[in-house]
């Protein structure tokens, strides 16, 4: 299946350079592109793409109020954020406003298609640069380790085996693993998700994992708490 992108960008020579990159990736098909989140938005109601690679800081709308009104108003398509540092400020809101992926600008086309490809099977597309820049600030936030899950006060109502499923999420476990680990199939995972993220209000699985390592459910790799 050929993925239909959109790009934004308010950087003339960056918005091309990826226009040109993405025409030599096999399954990619650029059906547009932005000069800013205004654009981004009206583009995305005329030519309806799979997923929008999202610049963060634009005029008249940025990329976080423009992810944000994509997503409400047209949520089959996928917001991917390209940003020129990893530790950007506006990194939290754009995940909070609905973007799946996060790349630096100096993502090559293997890295670019792995994450519009997760984006648009349901998982989260994550660069490591941004991956990293995500754990630091999760870290930072109040958390303790508290007790084993099933031995602790859930948030939001969580029942056991779906805070099982959410610790599995923020470990990076897939579905068919986690139904292999719990023993259980895959439907049955499915329900819990579907059950835990309308209890926590997340909406995706990288919205999961910031939920559970916040609420202290989970901690980052390489990080412990005493």
């Amino acid at each position: 299946m050929t993925a239909r992108v959109v790009v934004a960008d308010d950087q003339s020579v960056v918005r091309e350079g990826i226009v040109m990159l993405l025409g030599l990736l096999p399954g990619i098909e650029v059906v547009g592109s932005a000069r800013d989140g205004e654009e981004a938005v009206a583009l995305v109601a005329e030519v309806a793409p799979d997923v929008v690679l999202m610049d963060l800081r634009m005029p008249r709308c940025d990329g976080v109020e423009a992810t944000r009104r994509i997503r409400t108003e047209y949520p089959n398509t996928q917001v991917v954020v390209l940003t020129t540092f990893a530790e950007d400020d506006s990194l939290f809101p754009a995940l909070e406003a609905g973007a799946r992926g996060y790349l630096t600008k100096d993502a090559g086309g293997d890295e670019i298609v792995r994450a519009i490809e997760a984006v648009l099977s349901g998982e989260a597309g994550l660069s490591p640069a941004v991956q990293r820049r995500l754990l630091e600030r999760v870290t930072t936030a109040p958390a303790s380790a508290g007790p084993p899950v099933g031995e602790q006060q859930l948030p939001d109502g969580l029942t056991p085996r779906e805070a099982e499923v959410l610790v599995l999420i923020a470990e990076g476990l897939s579905n068919p693993e986690i139904a292999r680990k719990l023993h259980i199939s895959q439907a049955t995972v499915k329900s819990h998700i579907n059950n835990l993220f309308a209890k926590t209000g997340v909406r995706d699985r990288a919205q999961a994992v910031r939920y559970a390592y916040v609420r202290g459910l989970a901690h980052p790799p390489g990080t412990s708490f005493t």
